[in-house]
């Protein structure tokens, strides 16, 4: 119940940000990320847990696949709807560390942005191999714990009682990969900062690509 108090008075503010010069370019080179390691194709099942407004999920769906898109959020999820109206899609209220799907019923699954506000990241993960079929895609993103972003926001918080980053989990590259039962790759993106002039966001993305202190970091497993 308070993740779901916490996330219902946020659509607005969370679509809002990405239309801001920062949020766009955010949006883009984290969405660049997540579909390089998830390669989306026509026909795929997938489910997107954690979806949130929608903003990735629609990638998935422009690129042909069949998209499941669960939050905790029920005005997310309502969002998540009005922005990909024009797509075939399902969604469903659930939470993602118990997911009402059968063992192996999905080509790939991935969740961003949501990791962050979870525990126990081992059982979260568990769940989305679980529901995975063998040789099928996972694919995490989360918050960097390793990026100067990190240090600000929770500096922030410590002065605001408030701060929705009172509530999250920031977890390094490493921490991520560990909280799968297999190996896997993880890649990291967000290199430039919000001080940082919009006309340098793309050379300081190129320079330090690469680097594990992105403020987005993304892990990609194979079910064996």
């Amino acid at each position: 119940m308070v993740a779901r108090q916490l996330f219902d008075d946020w659509p607005d503010r969370y679509n809002c940000w990405f239309e801001t010069p920062v949020g766009k370019a955010v949006l883009r080179y984290e969405s660049e990320l997540v579909l390089d390691l998830l390669r989306p194709a026509p026909g795929e099942l997938i489910l997107d847990a954690g979806s949130g407004t929608g903003l990735f999920t629609r990638e998935f769906l422009r690129r042909g696949a069949k998209v499941a898109g669960i939050d905790i959020s029920f005005a997310m999820l309502r969002r998540a709807q009005e922005c990909a109206a024009s797509y075939p899609h399902r969604w469903a209220a659930a939470d993602m560390a118990c997911l009402p799907f059968a063992d192996g019923t999905l080509d790939k699954t991935v969740s961003i942005a949501a990791l962050e506000f979870i525990a126990d990241a081992r059982r979260a993960v568990a769940e989305l191999f679980r529901v995975t079929r063998r040789g099928g895609i996972v694919v995490v993103a989360t918050l960097n714990s390793l990026s100067p972003w990190a240090d600000r926001r929770l500096a922030d918080a410590r002065r605001d009682p408030e701060s929705i980053f009172r509530r999250v989990v920031f977890r390094s590259p490493a921490q991520l990969l560990e909280a799968a039962p297999v190996a896997g790759i993880v890649r990291t993106a967000i290199h430039f900062g919000k001080e940082d002039n919009p006309g340098e966001f793309a050379r300081i993305e190129r320079e330090r690509r690469g680097r594990d202190t992105g403020a987005f970091v993304a892990a990609r497993w194979e079910k064996s």
